[in-house]
């Protein structure tokens, strides 16, 4: 799906996403993916959300975000309740969805200057 174009200044935004890819501004991507509005770290973390670690997470957690997005693919996945109970414990929000449903809203966030940090896996072929 794309999404609308606007005039962001420098921040990161995603301008599209589909099966197996996520623009970031001009950068197709094909690997799991952490996304801030200041940075881009493409090909991070695991291919598969079971396979998110307590090292992923103090990565995240280390960035002092207000709140993560995790986008699991095509369908929504909880990470190990452990991970999420020391997100919280942290004090950084933590949010899981598609990924259809984490571009979308971290363009509203970004867009709404909040510190917010983006995990997106890969949407998954429809089997």
């Amino acid at each position: 799906m794309k999404l609308t174009l606007e005039h962001t200044g420098q921040s990161n935004r995603i301008r599209s996403y589909d099966t197996g890819t996520v623009t970031v501004n001009e950068t197709v991507l094909t690997r799991t993916l952490l996304l801030t509005p200041e940075r881009l770290h493409d090909d991070w973390g695991p291919e598969q959300p079971p396979g998110l670690t307590e090292a992923h997470l103090d990565e995240l957690v280390a960035m002092q975000p207000e709140i993560v997005l995790i986008g699991t693919g095509r369908y929504q996945q909880f990470p190990d309740r452990r991970l999420m109970a020391r997100a919280i414990q942290a004090g950084v929000g933590i949010e899981v969805m598609t990924t259809e449903a984490a571009c979308r809203t971290y363009n509203v966030l970004a867009a709404e200057e909040r510190h917010v940090a983006a995990v997106l896996f890969m949407i998954e072929r429809d089997t």
